[in-house]
């Protein structure tokens, strides 16, 4: 709990910086960098932790993983030290409660809102579940019977599995910065709906399709990681651009209750209908939960391209 906290505690200050620092012009790429990085610690938490399990256990595992936020606090400290710290004045007599009603108020602003939250949906879900799609992909495949082959124990199959989703979110890498990069010279809203649309087709695919080929079903959750993150960075920069300045950062502390508590639950819808489907169908109808959820998502874009019209 206290990791989250603190995580959280970083996340919309950084989106923040940017905003401040960035011009609109540049400002989507900027966003994508940011997202991009954070995706790089995650492929890094993964890869470690992978490599980790080779010679140690969980516990070991956690331990090696926890040093890299040690790292990242060094590195922060040295690049933050001599950035300008921007608070941007509220009109005379308005108290900070009162930003809260005036964000639900902002139309714009709350679209974005819920469309990132349908996004986060999806994205959290996939996120959570991946390593596990992955391992189940390779006991479908014969408990990886080339590493058996050689004395290793179908449990391995866990630890590549890992590899592999670290692979994936390698992927999240060049999504963020893609469609950063898109946003800036297409327009907003058209990079959201593009990769959005995406995205939905493999929440609503990929499950069926855990009997393909290893190669082909990792290049599948690489694509499906690239589009479900091409078009994050996107809904920060949205938010920024809809609500005056000084109310962004409740906005995005909005945002990150609603869009992270969505996060929360789908896993657990994912887990439920897992459990409930069982063997066959049990994937394919768990990964169809996020389409579920996520497709609402290109309904609030929609409504906001429209609305700039």
């Amino acid at each position: 709990a206290l990791t989250g906290l603190c995580q959280g505690g970083t996340y919309t200050p950084a989106l923040a910086l940017i905003n401040d620092h960035v011009g609109r012009a540049r400002r989507g790429r900027a966003m994508g960098y940011l997202i991009a990085g954070s995706s790089a610690g995650y492929a890094i938490c993964l890869g470690v932790a992978g490599l980790a399990l080779k010679f140690t256990d969980w516990r070991g595992a956690l331990a090696a993983v926890a040093m890299l936020p040690v790292i990242s606090w060094v590195l922060g400290i040295c690049v933050l030290g001599s950035t300008a710290n921007r608070v941007h004045p509220r009109p005379a007599g308005e108290s900070l409660l009162a930003s809260i009603p005036a964000v639900w108020r902002n139309r714009r602003g709350m679209l974005s809102i819920w469309g990132y939250s349908f996004h986060n949906w999806e994205l959290l879900g996939l996120w959570a579940w991946l390593p596990a799609f992955l391992t189940a992909a390779l006991l479908v495949h014969g408990a990886n019977p080339a590493l058996v082959a050689q004395g290793h124990s179908p449990g391995d199959s866990a630890v590549i599995a890992l590899m592999f989703a670290a692979l994936t979110y390698l992927a999240n890498i060049a999504g963020s910065i893609v469609g950063g990069t898109m946003a800036d010279r297409w327009g907003r809203t058209h990079t959201i709906l593009t990769w959005s649309c995406v995205s939905l087709a493999l929440s609503f695919s990929i499950g069926w399709l855990i009997s393909l080929p290893l190669g082909a079903l990792v290049a599948l959750a690489c694509l499906y990681n690239f589009a479900g993150i091409a078009d994050s960075s996107t809904h920060s920069t949205v938010l920024a651009e809809s609500v005056p300045q000084h109310h962004l950062g409740v906005a995005y502390a909005i945002r990150s209750v609603v869009g992270f508590g969505a996060g929360v639950v789908s896993p657990v819808a994912f887990g439920w209908a897992l459990d409930l489907a069982g063997e066959g169908d049990g994937w394919g109808l768990a990964w169809s939960t996020l389409g579920l959820g996520a497709a609402l998502g290109p309904i609030a874009t929609w409504k906001l391209h429209r609305g700039a019209r």
